[in-house]
């Protein structure tokens, strides 16, 4: 078994002083802990993988393709491997669990 704790990971991701922290590489899939703060810029491109958001915290919208939806504690997205999406107008601290399948890279 691999367990995790959200503030471990919170406080390892700031320690490497970067916004995203992959925590869990598998076969399948990869899942990594992702922080964007209140007016920061989402700089993400497309990815080659599936990926699920499940937002932890924080509030902001996010557009994926041309459908564009609030997201915020609780709130679960799914986006398709190639497709343009990025998450904007970030009101609160934005921290988002992020599953690609399969593992990212």
């Amino acid at each position: 078994m691999k367990a995790f704790r959200l503030d471990e990971l919170e406080a390892e991701r700031a320690a490497n002083d970067g916004a995203y922290l992959q925590f869990l590489r598998e076969r399948n899939m990869s899942v990594g802990l992702y922080a964007l703060d209140a007016g920061d810029h989402d700089p993400q491109n497309p990815h080659n993988q599936d990926e699920v958001y499940f937002v932890v915290s924080g509030r902001a919208s996010i557009t994926v393709g041309l459908e564009t939806t609030q997201v915020a504690r609780g709130s679960v997205v799914y986006v398709p491997a190639g497709v343009a999406h990025k998450f904007h107008h970030i009101s609160e601290d934005l921290r988002v669990l992020v599953v690609f399948s399969p593992a990212e890279g």
